[in-house]
């Protein structure tokens, strides 16, 4: 083992002393150590085993560790951390530096906190190969305009200490302060906790929403707050989460208030989330239980919408990170639910979801409330590391743009958009677009975009302001050979979805071999919204790739209604839709097309006319969950299947006026969904539920009895006649 010198023993009490001092101002540093990878891991070798520090984690190589009381964690596996507390981290930047999983980890770090990060000198950081480009499809080579714009914000703030082993200098000690900084009870957290118990005993469907930055205490305050509750009489809370072990915190604090009450099984639980357990142990089951029998558990998300077990409280933590869909049926299980979330962040953006869940509360749940809070409890308010990482990857980058709607239409500008050569307020206008138009947009996101050489920008100013802009990336053109083994699966290119989905999903290694351009996000400002913005910029983009060269234009979304309609009215049209719904939104992924050349027109019309002829056989099996009113529009977009005959149109007269039964009616009934103008139709029906859940789709009568589209057969079998008849007169010419 490398023993310090006198030198670095004096070096090593300085450091000491440097972690008191900023525990003492409730404040963290990042010390980055420049150079070469062996002269920082000796470095680091002979200072840390005399700091102050009884667990932190290592994301290097486990053989590479400089100190034994660091818990070794990929980079990539940083966001399993949310919610806990670290005194000290070592980041390897050399093993590759995920801006979402580098993020999390500062938000678990405390005061008087220090985050090591190992990384060439900054002067190299534009052209340095980060190991974690590979896995997004950048390239390591050429400029790498993310890491410069960090390098340069990193190269004189007052929150980072800069080491260069092997020269001799120590970092600055802040003074201590008059009134030592302590971690408590904030005076948000103590008003959070009375409103979380009086919601708690309140009136039904009155949810509340808890916004805050990190480290402010949300999920400490959730956890006094459901231990208060239970204390006064409440029997069973249920807490969900995108992870057990991102719940930690709360259930920490509430076992401590709890401690005097809890059972056997409870005091082995308080154990663990006291932390018993050695840092990086997962917690598979949560489970407070008072002597009173009064439970207070963690159930996964989808278990809990699974099984509905009855609870008089449900806690969602970290909501931004859970799938919309299932957040609403959350919200409409229940009687009294609280969700939290991150309003900046790495682990999706609070504020985008505010923004998009307010339209289900205030549809379903007009009496919500909203709650925020302001002030850290981790770190001071004077914290510096918080400022820098928030500039550094754009957290608190914000869509308001200071414009009110104009009287009259007064046109946006709509030009090209270098986002990696604007400057950080116009970098931040545009990107705070982004993350307000889509919650799950993080600081990957931004490094993606400034870095990608194949991205191509518009952006939509009025009066100099940031109004609109879109994101779009160029794909394919792929070698016919790399194209037929994509086609085939055997080969899989990165930063190539929506080429690489229609050439192995969809059959057609054409797909990958033309060139497309793929809108990757389109998003305008609140306020502007429904001016024709957002065409206007998706048109811009199709005008400039029809002139490069480019085969066809697409994109792919989490599909619903409102984002059909919108692609639909720019002029693309249904190819593929997935057949698994997305982790982050629960929707089905829908990608959409719009030919440009004449190959690119060739190969739309193919793909779709394909996805026409195996629609009916898919939509059973594959797309259950998928909502009447998006099914229908998907339909309807898709070109008209075969002709109804002579014999299909007997067999529609016999069901609708006759007694023909509805089973083996079912062949014609959906070749009829398939016609001209058909599904368009049954979009404004009444019955449409029934007609796409029981007819399309195949649900068993009891379901749909279940679901309330029905009394029972007899009954959905009259209205589907009913239906039939009233197509049949009223409807389109078939």
């Amino acid at each position: 083992m490398n023993q310090p010198g006198p030198d670095a023993e004096a070096e090593v009490i300085h450091w000491r002393d440097l972690q008191a001092s900023l525990a003492a101002n409730g404040q963290r540093r990042l010390v980055l150590i420049e150079g070469d990878r062996e002269d920082a891991l000796l470095w680091l070798r002979q200072r840390l085993p005399g700091l102050d520090f009884d667990q932190g984690l290592w994301t290097g190589p486990k053989v590479d560790s400089p100190d034994g009381r660091l818990v070794p964690m990929a980079p990539t596996r940083a966001r399993s951390w949310l919610g806990r507390e670290l005194p000290l981290v070592v980041w390897d930047g050399r093993q590759g530096n995920p801006p979402d999983d580098l993020a999390a980890l500062t938000g678990a770090l405390t005061a008087g906190g220090l985050l090591f990060w190992l990384m060439p000198p900054l002067s190299d950081w534009c052209r340095f190969a980060d190991p974690d480009y590979a896995r997004t499809g950048l390239d390591h080579g050429g400029e790498h305009p993310f890491a410069g714009r960090m390098s340069a914000l990193l190269a004189d703030h007052k929150a980072v200490i800069r080491v260069s082993p092997g020269r001799a200098s120590l970092p600055l000690i802040p003074p201590l302060p008059e009134v030592p900084f302590a971690v408590g009870t904030t005076s948000d957290q103590q008003q959070l906790i009375e409103r979380l118990v009086r919601f708690g005993f309140g009136r039904r469907r009155r949810p509340l929403v808890i916004t805050a930055d990190r480290g402010r205490g949300k999920s400490a305050a959730m956890g006094m707050a459901a231990a208060e509750l239970l204390l006064k009489g409440r029997q069973d809370i249920i807490v969900t989460a995108p992870s057990a072990q991102s719940t930690d915190t709360l259930f920490r604090h509430a076992s401590v208030v709890l401690a005097d009450v809890l059972t056997e099984s409870g005091d082995e639980e308080r154990g663990n989330a006291r932390g018993k357990k050695r840092l990086g142990t997962p917690a598979d089951e949560k489970c407070l239980v008072t002597r009173s029998g009064a439970r207070l558990r963690f159930v996964p998300i989808r278990t809990l919408l699974a099984s509905r077990p009855e609870a008089e409280v449900i806690l969602v933590d970290e909501a931004a990170a859970l799938p919309a869909p299932l957040l609403k049926s959350v919200l409409l299980g229940w009687p009294r639910v609280a969700f939290a979330t991150t309003v900046h962040g790495y682990e999706g953006a609070g504020r985008g979801f505010a923004i998009r869940f307010r339209q289900v509360l205030d549809e379903k749940t007009p009496q919500w409330q909203a709650v925020t809070l302001t002030a850290p409890v981790r770190w001071a308010q004077s914290d510096p590391l918080e400022a820098l990482v928030s500039e550094l990857f754009l957290l608190a980058a914000d869509g308001d743009v200071g414009l009110t709607r104009p009287e009259t239409a007064e046109a946006p500008v709509i030009e090209p958009f270098q986002p990696a050569h604007a400057s950080d307020q116009v970098l931040a206008e545009a990107f705070g677009l982004l993350v307000d138009a889509h919650y799950r947009t993080s600081p990957a996101d931004l490094r993606q975009w400034l870095d990608d050489p194949r991205a191509r920008s518009w952006r939509a100013t009025l009066n100099g302001r940031t109004v609109g802009v879109l994101w779009s990336t160029e794909e394919g053109g792929f070698s016919p050979v790399l194209a037929g083994e994509v086609s085939l699966g055997t080969r899989r290119v990165r930063g190539h979805l929506l080429a690489q989905s229609l050439a192995s999903h969809s059959g057609y290694p054409e797909a990958a071999a033309l060139k497309g351009l793929r809108v990757v996000r389109v998003a305008v400002a609140d306020e502007f919204r429904r001016l024709g913005i957002g065409r206007r910029l998706v048109d811009a983009a199709r005008v400039a790739a029809t002139e490069c060269g480019i085969d066809y234009l697409g994109t792919s979304f989490g599909g619903s209604v409102d984002l059909v309609a919108f692609w639909q009215g720019c002029g693309l049209g249904v190819a593929r839709m997935g057949l698994q719904q997305e982790a982050s939104s629960g929707e089905y992924p829908i990608q959409m097309m719009r030919g440009l050349s004449s190959d690119g027109l060739e190969l739309a019309e193919r793909i779709r006319s394909r996805l026409v002829s195996h629609w009916l056989t898919l939509l059973p099996d594959n797309w259950p969950e998928l909502e009447p009113e998006l099914l229908a529009q998907v339909t309807a977009d898709l070109p008209g299947g075969p002709a109804l005959n002579a014999e299909d149109l007997r067999e529609l007269h016999q069901f609708a006026h006759g007694h023909r039964g509805f089973a083996v009616t079912v062949p014609v009934l959906r070749k009829l969904g398939q016609a001209p103008g058909v599904m368009a139709w049954l979009a404004q029906h009444p019955s449409l539920g029934l007609w796409c859940l029981g007819v399309m789709q195949g649900r068993p009568w009891s379901w749909l009895q279940a679901e309330t589209l029905c009394l029972g057969q007899r009954d959905g079998e009259d209205r589907l006649r009913q239906l039939v008849r009233d197509l049949l007169e009223n409807g389109p010419e078939l």
